[in-house]
């Protein structure tokens, strides 16, 4: 049914829970878990006076903080699996545009169910705020599971 599950993870109590439930199912079917976390690129800004030969070590410097947050979220991630055949794999993409990512991410590692959480964001605040899942369940080729 389902060989290879993609669930993105944001560190949030939200995205602990669809690791739990893709966890579950990906047991149930002994399919392949790929935790993903899309990075968000923050460079710090130029300074006044900053020469052109300290961007690139601000820049190196920058990626390896998020390099370093990313591995955690997917370490904590990994550990709240505990899927019993071990079948469990982490990635993570630098990006923008988290939606875009996941679904890259899932078309690259020929994934066939994304499994998400929701933030529950109803009225003006989901409308005006947007939210990564719903991005995906309108773009991705992928079935969605969210979850709750």
């Amino acid at each position: 049914m389902y060989n290879s599950i993609l669930v993105p993870v944001d560190g949030s109590e939200f995205s602990e829970k669809a690791v739990k439930e893709a966890a579950k199912l990906a047991h149930a079917l002994g399919s392949k878990l790929l935790l993903f976390h899309a990075a968000a690129q923050h460079l710090p800004p130029l300074v006044e006076g900053m020469s052109a030969t300290t961007r690139p070590k601000e820049r190196a410097m920058a990626r390896k903080e998020i390099e370093d947050w990313a591995q955690a979220v997917l370490g904590a991630a990994a550990k709240k699996a505990k899927l019993s055949n071990g079948n469990v794999e982490q990635h993570f993409e630098i990006s923008n545009s988290p939606y875009e990512a996941i679904i890259q991410a899932a078309k690259k590692h020929k994934c066939d169910l994304i499994v998400m959480a929701s933030h529950g964001r109803r009225g003006v605040s989901g409308v005006l705020l947007g939210s990564e899942t719903q991005k995906v369940l309108t773009h991705s080729l992928v079935p969605v599971l969210v979850v709750r």
